[in-house]
């Protein structure tokens, strides 16, 4: 089948997403955020999350039909989020996806939150160009993948150890005085501060981490190195320079972002990166990264920003691509997966 009508649920974290694709091509993609609902609290609530997609599933799903111009009967396939993500949140979203297999007897397939961003590549090119090194960059995860075929052949080259990008960025604009989400507040303020003005560190990219963490991440250290510059600025009652520090910290994330996607990249002989994940919007990671992947000789590839974050379109076209290479469908009565690996792009 080459051009499969799917349908795609997304309910991994805070994001109730549907989206509708016919092959590569783009119908529908609508999302439900509660994001203001977590907001108080400085992160994501898991019951919370899971109540709003309870609530909002439905009506996202009809507009995304009414904007598509389908209805679920013209469908021929369903694709949902399986896992890695929140249980809960998960929940809603596989027992809605099964329930429509059964009704409309249609093929499920139970797919990887992380190979479904890798997979948002072929809406914006018209197909998945493969292999290519994918760095993924989200709230929950930061890691380096070789990937020979999304659907089917995805093999983790390095990760965070500790906190990934977006929980950093979380963290220290909550230091900052800076509301939630904090990736985007402090892309938007750190536009007015100076990028090398701090020397703040940059995780395993010392010598001595090159043997057993080369392609790994850290970003720990560098958020507590942040909270310690603001504690002595506070103790000696300077003043906050909050541009200056929000340039300096995004600055050091995007330096070691890029240093090990480049090296991954040298060392796997591939020269094709893509980029993919909430923390792929952020505008100094892409304007670095198109600077120094020119210089590499290495082809780039990031989804425009709206697909960057998490959303229905990317898991149903992983469910097309899946689809349409032969991939068997997911049996009914299957278990989301909170920490689901990598490596199995589909269950």
């Amino acid at each position: 089948m080459s051009q499969p009508l799917v349908l795609g649920i997304e309910t991994s974290c805070d994001e109730t997403g549907i989206g509708i694709v016919r092959g590569t091509t783009l119908l529908a993609d609508e999302v439900a955020t509660s994001v203001e609902e977590h907001a108080r609290f400085g992160g994501v609530v898991p019951e919370v999350a899971s109540r709003a997609h309870l609530e909002a599933l439905i009506p996202t799903l009809e507009r995304a039909c009414l904007t598509a111009h389908v209805k679920l009967r013209e469908l021929d396939a369903i694709a949902v989020t399986a896992g890695p993500g929140l249980a809960g949140a998960l929940l809603v979203g596989t027992s809605a996806a099964s329930a429509l297999s059964i009704a409309l007897g249609l093929p499920l397939y139970a797919v990887n939150h992380l190979a479904a961003h890798i997979s948002v590549e072929a809406l914006e090119t018209g197909a998945q160009t493969e292999p290519t090194i994918a760095l993924l960059v989200s709230g929950g995860h930061t890691s380096l993948l070789r990937v020979e075929d999304v659907t089917a052949s995805v093999v983790s080259l390095g990760a965070t150890v500790d906190d990934a990008a977006g929980e950093a960025f979380d963290k220290v604009a909550r230091l900052l005085g800076l509301p939630f989400p904090g990736g985007p507040q402090i892309d938007r303020i750190a536009r007015f501060g100076g990028a090398d003005a701090i020397a703040f560190p940059r995780g395993f990219t010392s010598s001595k981490d090159q043997l057993a963490h080369s392609l790994d991440f850290s970003f720990s250290g560098l958020k507590t190195a942040v909270a310690r510059y603001v504690e002595a600025l506070t103790r000696d009652k300077h003043p906050i320079d909050v541009p200056l520090i929000a340039a300096s910290f995004q600055e050091a994330v995007v330096d070691v972002l890029l240093k090990k996607s480049i090296a991954a990249c040298e060392k796997e002989g591939i020269d094709r990166l893509l980029i993919g994940g909430g923390v792929a919007a952020n505008s100094r990671l892409r304007a670095l990264a198109k600077e120094r992947c020119g210089k590499a000789g290495i082809h780039l590839s990031i989804p425009r920003p709206g697909l960057c974050t998490d959303n229905g379109a990317m898991v149903a076209t992983l469910g097309s691509l899946a689809l349409s290479r032969g991939r068997v469908p997911t049996a009914i009565g299957f278990t989301a997966s909170p920490s689901l690996s990598v490596a199995r792009s589909l269950i």
